[in-house]
């Protein structure tokens, strides 16, 4: 094979002394200059070397990220100059010949290893220098990797790749279409799918058994936290002749392999714990709940109908205990209160146990010692705790829980 022009080796290969030239090429990263000699950093894909320069007047021209091609002998670094944190840092090369294949302005926009800190304008119109700060090269080289695992993954449960159209009709799919004009057709527009629905129903009927796509999806909505704007990839498959456990069980094969593989994090095995609708909107107040939270509501409609406070009569109450929140000042109550007003409630009462077990807040005084003796023993309410108080109609008052749960 011939060999390449521009190197013979990538900047993350050379880690001992070789007796031959080798060549490497790649962006400048630092220049030290130590007058009569320079060391240089070069950077790849792949890693960095040092190299070093003895006639200055070699880089003359040379401004950090410019992209050099370099010849010469690669030596053993100095001990005082040895970098044990990265790979090739024992030896460096000593440069015999340089080419400038790219030459770079001489004042940067901005610091590439700080491109983050940047106004999000001033990134995307230097998009290409962005995409040079390590943090986001690696994360696209991460989700490359993950990409590739997951096909590797799913061809090995047998599912067959599928691509499907990206010009498209519109159908519902709980967001806005983004259009695309048609010019032989004027005044007529294509959708971009907001995900391969249809067609992969399609695939099944038509018998193609199991099918997955990492599938482009394209939907013209504000971000939230749970929802992706614009345009977003994901992995969908669809199952002929199958149960919902079969489909289960294959989300939980997949999921937990890659999580585990590409996290250093605990990643619960299979079987995941399955919450019913019901059970999840009286525990957490949403059907998708953050199972990191660990506050959960209590349905106390039964113990206030006995109670004679006439906010909470005839309507359906629930609590949320958050231990230690006795301690927190005046304000974060405030602030409660503010955010529960907000989000459409009257307001929001709450007791809190002092330090010597005896109950405070406005609430108190509309229960009677037995009630309170009661409410601390069935809600195990220990000191310093605060419990709060959510009521509303049944439509209302789950969902107003689960955003006051996930609020604090």
């Amino acid at each position: 094979m011939k060999k390449n022009v521009y190197r013979t080796h990538n900047c993350n290969e050379i880690c001992a002394v070789t007796n031959e030239k080798v060549r490497l090429a790649g962006w400048v990263d630092t220049i030290r200059n130590h007058g009569g000699i320079a060391f240089v950093d070069l950077r790849d894909h792949y890693g960095v070397t040092q190299v070093v320069f003895h006639d200055e007047d070699m880089l003359k021209n040379i401004n950090r990220e410019t992209v050099i091609s370099i010849e010469g002998n690669v030596v053993e670094r100095d001990k005082e100059t040895i970098n044990p944190k990265i790979k090739t840092g024992y030896v460096e090369v000593h440069v015999e010949n340089m080419t400038i294949l790219g030459q770079s302005l001489n004042q940067l926009p901005f610091e590439i290893d700080a491109s983050t800190n940047t106004r999000e304008e001033v990134r995307l119109k230097y998009r290409f220098l962005d995409l040079r700060n390590p943090k986001i090269h690696n994360n696209i080289v991460m989700r490359s990797k993950i990409i590739s695992y997951l096909r590797a993954q799913m061809e090995e449960l047998d599912f067959l790749e599928m691509q499907t159209p990206i010009l498209t009709c519109s159908s519902p799919e709980g967001a806005r279409d983004y259009l695309v004009p048609s010019r032989k057709h004027p005044g007529c527009f294509y959708a971009l799918p907001q995900a391969p629905q249809q067609f992969k129903q399609l695939l099944m009927v038509s018998g193609f058994e199991k099918y997955f796509q990492i599938a482009p999806c394209f939907r013209d909505e504000d971000a939230r936290i749970d929802r992706s704007p614009g345009e977003f990839y994901q992995l969908d498959f669809e199952m002929s002749f199958a149960t919902q456990e079969d489909v289960f069980e294959v989300a939980e094969t997949v999921l937990y392999n890659t999580f585990k593989n590409f996290s250093d994090k605990y990643v619960s095995p299979a079987p995941f714990k399955k919450i019913p609708y019901k059970e999840s909107m009286a525990k957490y107040g949403t059907d998708k709940p953050d199972l990191r939270n660990p506050l959960l509501i209590e349905d106390l409609s039964a113990f206030f109908a006995e109670v004679d406070f006439m906010p909470f009569k005839n309507k359906p109450v629930r609590g949320i205990k958050a231990p230690g929140c006795a301690k927190m000042s005046k304000s974060f109550f405030e602030n409660m209160l503010k955010f529960a007003t907000d989000i459409g409630m009257k307001g929001l009462g709450y007791i809190s146990i002092s330090e010597d077990k005896s109950l405070k807040g406005p609430i108190v005084k509309f229960l009677s010692e037995e009630k309170q003796a009661e409410l601390v023993k069935m809600l195990d309410l220990k000191e310093t705790d605060t419990l709060f108080f959510i009521s509303d109609n049944e439509k209302m008052v789950d969902r107003l829980a689960g955003q006051i749960r996930s609020d604090r």
